[in-house]
């Protein structure tokens, strides 16, 4: 283990884990599945514009990643690109909060135009701090930690948010449009400025950047072709990570197809958001620790068939109680299409490559995250809920076959980077 990561491991680890802490305490006040699409609602019935909500959020995640990663590989030090660039994935949740409060005086148009301009930018925000941020995390963390470090990490995120999200739907209850929604965006603001406090207590080392400054363009993009032109078993996971896309589509619209078809109430949504988190909170530590022992393939083929069931529920769904089981198999499935992802990425990357593998690993799935629930907003429109949900169960079936016959564990290839050791 490298002495610059043993130094202030524990330190790291922990003012790390509560930045995500109270991030997700913020996105429960403002979820993207739940809160920002009630509050969508309100403006407009379009399942297509209500499905972009998770999607903009998604795709300026994974966007940017490739556009920065030629910068970042030519840093010695990541924390302040990060802590700069995040700036622009918090203060837009200051706007929602002036949009929701004054959004009877400037209409249904303006009103979702600003929205969506708003959560546009906090995405792309993401975006243009995710290279940087995992960079950090790589280099502050040793690789047999990865992905403990992520399970925890993302249970502190999934935890709190579960808090935010149920203090969130008493907030709905209690207090009139609409001060209750502004209230949970001006709640969401806070969290991030603490949140981005502990990420700026985080103690980096310099250390030689992985890409030589005088690179150019030109070279980078080479390098770039060579990964997806000689590296055949990254190629099959990128392919899975986009199919996921289109199995996890239908995700986005549990809330709105339970309040619409079933009658279901706002204190029961903040209750199933808080069931689907506290889910996430069990099932990151427990598939981060199963995935550094035995391989983190295993927990993406678990994760996918929770998603075929997730979503085969919903299609077949009678009651309310249905609605129970269909959340908690969607938890654990996001715990393998968003955080056991970031640890296969760092594993299939040598060092001197790792800002290439993280880009690509990102950008090249945002275009399937934007289009899926795009296609489910189609489907509902035109046709029913069950139709997207079926589509959602055939994607996540193939998904499932790539993963068992197209995609090796990174650690079991013959002539890969061995970054940890299956039995650490």
């Amino acid at each position: 283990m490298d002495s610059h990561k043993t130094k202030n491991l524990r330190f790291n680890f922990v003012v790390n884990v509560l930045d995500g802490g109270f991030f997700g305490a913020a996105l429960g006040f403002a979820s993207f599945i739940t809160i920002i699409p009630l509050f969508v609602s309100r403006l407009t019935d379009s399942a297509v514009l209500i499905g972009l909500i998770p999607a903009i959020h998604a795709v300026g995640w994974q966007l940017p990643q490739l556009f920065t990663a030629q910068r970042v590989s030519k840093l010695s030090r990541y924390k302040r690109m990060a802590l700069l660039m995040s700036l622009n994935e918090r203060i837009p949740f200051l706007g929602l909060a002036i949009v929701a409060w004054f959004s009877p005086q400037l209409g249904v148009q303006l009103s979702l135009i600003l929205v969506f301009i708003l959560l546009t930018w906090q995405g792309f925000g993401g975006g243009f701090t995710a290279t940087a941020w995992q960079s950090l995390i790589a280099k502050i963390m040793p690789a047999q930690l990865y992905g403990r470090f992520f399970g925890i990490q993302t249970s502190a995120v999934n935890f709190l948010m579960a808090v935010g999200a149920i203090i969130a739907g008493l907030l709905l209850a209690a207090y009139y449009y609409p001060l209750n929604f502004t209230l949970c965006f001006l709640l969401a603001t806070a969290m991030m400025f603490i949140s981005l406090f502990f990420l700026g207590l985080t103690k980096e080392e310099s250390v030689t950047p992985v890409s030589n400054p005088t690179d150019d363009e030109l070279s980078f993009r080479e390098k770039l072709r060579g990964i997806l032109r000689t590296d055949k078993d990254f190629r099959w996971y990128i392919l899975a990570r986009m199919l996921t896309q289109f199995a996890t589509m239908g995700f986005a619209f549990y809330t709105i197809y339970a309040v619409k078809e079933f009658g279901v109430d706002v204190r029961l949504i903040g209750f199933l958001t808080g069931l689907l988190l506290f889910t996430e909170v069990a099932a990151n530590p427990i598939m981060g620790w199963l995935g550094d022992r035995r391989g983190h393939l295993l927990t993406l083929q678990i994760g996918i068939v929770a998603t075929i069931a997730s979503v085969l529920l919903a299609m077949g769904a009678q009651s309310v109680a249905w609605f129970f089981p269909i959340f908690i198999l969607a938890g654990i499935a996001n715990v393998a299409a968003w955080t056991v992802p970031i640890s296969m990425t760092l594993e299939f990357s040598p060092e001197s490559q790792r800002p290439a593998y993280i880009g690509l690993s990102n950008t090249l799935i945002a275009p399937s995250t934007f289009l899926a629930p795009i296609l489910a907003g189609l489907l509902i429109d035109n046709i029913n809920y069950q139709a997207a949900f079926l589509v959602s169960a055939i994607a996540g079936i193939i998904t499932f076959l790539v993963l068992v016959m197209g995609v090796r564990d990174p650690r079991k290839r013959p002539s890969s980077q061995h970054l940890v050791s299956p039995t650490d």
